[in-house]
């Protein structure tokens, strides 16, 4: 399947951040991408909302096609019915795509889907197969799908509303997860996102976590680099207790 080769690729680099670009300063781009890096950040994640399936209205194909870098881009669509949107983000450069299990009809054949695309960025690399879950969605609900995608990501918070704290229901649905995956006997990458911040990022890796979504905690301050260097050392730690 030709998404093994780019999940195999992220399996050397986990855990790891992805650093949304949200949160960003838009006006200096660039120089903030550069930044980026530098500082040893591979993941560049896109909150792609459409208004409905959340209250948010952000960005769609145009702009993650727009972005020069050399950033694996990391699509989250927070968007109604993706079904039909895929072949757009995937023409637009996206090397992971993950979708909702609340905002899909037919989840399996999303899956498929993504399965048979093919990346524009390095066609043998394949598109990654991602599955998000709100935090009021049963982690039992992926355990029919994990034949058939690649990673599942966990949010902390529900999508689209600003000034959230991290859900405490978290980590016993890490948990939940994380052996639900051990059952499978796949390779699944496991995502974490909503709620990051430089104080809880090393525990995100200790629950488990190999993806790490994080835009405020990086950005906050004007200090990317340093923020980023921060949270990269607790990762870090927390992965080789």
């Amino acid at each position: 399947m030709p998404a093994a080769s780019i999940q195999s690729h992220l399996r050397q680099l986990v855990p790891a951040i992805s650093v949304g670009v949200l949160t960003a300063d838009m006006m200096s781009l660039g120089s903030e991408l550069r930044l980026l890096e530098q500082s040893g950040v591979k993941l560049l994640h896109f909150d792609v909302m459409d208004g409905c399936f959340c209250p948010m209205l952000t960005f769609g194909p145009p702009f993650i096609k727009g972005i020069r870098t050399s950033l694996l881009k990391d699509v989250h669509l927070m968007i109604e019915s993706p079904l039909e949107k895929l072949e757009a983000f995937a023409a637009a450069g996206a090397d992971m795509i993950t979708v909702h299990l609340e905002a899909c009809r037919h989840p399996l054949r999303v899956m498929q889907v993504l399965g048979q695309m093919t990346n524009v960025n390095e066609p043998g690399r394949g598109i990654l197969r991602g599955l998000a879950l709100n935090p009021a969605t049963p982690v039992e609900s992926v355990e029919p799908l994990l034949q058939d995608l690649d990673m599942v990501t966990l949010l902390a918070v529900n999508p689209g509303w600003g000034g959230q704290k991290f859900a405490a229901t978290t980590p016993a649905r890490m948990e939940k997860l994380l052996a639900l995956i051990r059952a499978s006997g796949r390779d699944i990458l496991v995502g974490l996102d909503g709620g990051i911040t430089r104080n809880n990022a090393g525990n995100a890796a200790r629950m488990g976590a190999d993806i790490i979504v994080a835009g405020s905690a990086v950005f906050d301050g004007g200090n990317a680099a340093g923020n980023i260097r921060e949270m990269q050392a607790l990762i870090a730690a927390a992965h080789k207790v």
